[in-house]
């Protein structure tokens, strides 16, 4: 039987990938979209475009000021469970105070319908923004109910796009999530069943140095990670820029084994399941794949978390500077890996 939790079977992904020499998401994204029928106006993608990523990458100017997710008090079967695990674990990382996530089917609907109402308009512009303190901004906040089940991914992209329909959430918000979903999620997954096992033991850049201890306390003096990690410790969640060019990009750019990473991901993320999590760490995050995921390894220096965050305000290192004590990590580690990496990269054309 078929799981009805995805829209797109293992074996229909490999009929997609039979006889492709590359695979690229954005042209399975768009199989999908004329396959499924969302966000398409006849035989033309809504709106003439099919991607909005490029006006989905603002920074915010202030602290935000979105309308807070829904929150679900502990009931008491869940308040058992989480006095388990305090009993049982006392020596794990993170901490069960402040548990608020929806666990029935019935929560994880209501909490999908907040998002779309509350929260979508302003998930586009707004996506790749950090901010110190503000684990939530316009996420979703919906990926543990996904993938553990209680909530069905054709409800959310339905949803959104009769959201774009009534006019009442832009295009660029509602492609930008309907593409997670539709496109990255279901993406990963078929990629994981067709790879798999010999996919776990990829490490193409040969990645030897371990995961550095503060990654499971957050005492650090470089105020991104210790704002990510703390927050991850507080909630079992950080979203996917905060994931990809925060705590990803710097175990990438020092080198750290990329089976440590994907443990790390795995043991703190409320939504990790190893078919997403280990495509998303293994090949997006860390390029341990060599590029069969994603055609470039997804680098920056410190200056794109300044310019994407508050983060580098708080931090007494400088993202401008490579060299000297107030050097950015980040931004020291970015010129290394070039000058490590650079005979496999020259011949990248999206570097």
């Amino acid at each position: 039987v078929e799981d009805d939790h995805f829209f797109c079977t293992p074996d229909d992904f490999r009929a997609w990938a039979d006889g492709r020499k590359v695979f690229v998401m954005e042209h399975f994204y768009r199989f999908m979209r004329r396959r499924e029928g969302v966000l398409m106006d006849g035989d033309a993608p809504a709106g003439g475009r099919w991607n909005y990523d490029q006006e989905n990458r603002k920074a915010l100017d202030g602290p935000p000021a979105f309308p807070a997710p829904c929150s679900f008090p502990p009931d008491a079967l869940t308040r058992e469970v989480l006095a388990d695990v305090e009993r049982l674990f006392p020596d794990l990382p993170g901490t069960t105070d402040g548990f608020d996530w929806p666990v029935t089917p019935r929560n994880a609907a209501r909490a999908a319908d907040d998002f779309l109402q509350h929260r979508l308009p302003t998930f586009g512009d707004y996506q790749d923004a950090m901010w110190t303190g503000a684990p939530w901004l316009s996420h979703s906040r919906l990926s543990p109910a996904l993938n553990l089940h209680l909530l069905r991914p054709h409800v959310l992209v339905e949803g959104a796009e009769e959201a774009y329909r009534s006019g009442t959430a832009p295009l660029n918000a509602v492609e930008g999530f309907i593409r997670q979903i539709l496109g990255w999620r279901e993406y990963v997954r078929g990629l994981y069943w067709l790879t798999m096992p010999e996919y776990a033991t990829r490490n193409a850049l040969d990645a030897d140095r371990p995961l550095p201890a503060f990654y499971w306390t957050g005492e650090t003096e470089m105020a991104c990670l210790r704002d990510v990690i703390r927050q991850l410790l507080a909630h079992g969640y950080a979203h996917h820029i905060q994931r990809l060019m925060v705590a990803g990009l710097f175990t990438l750019l020092l080198g750290v084994r990329p089976h440590e990473v994907h443990d790390w991901f795995m043991a703190l993320y409320l939504d990790a399941v190893e078919w997403v999590t280990l495509p998303n760490v293994l090949g997006m995050s860390q390029y341990a794949d060599g590029g069969l995921l994603a055609t470039k390894p997804y680098i920056a220096s410190g200056q794109y978390i300044d310019r994407m965050s508050n983060y580098c305000r708080g931090c007494r290192y400088d993202p401008a500077r490579a060299t000297g004590p107030d050097a950015c990590p980040f931004t020291t580690l970015y010129w290394a890996f070039l000058d490590r990496h650079r005979s496999r990269l020259d011949g990248n054309r999206r570097l």
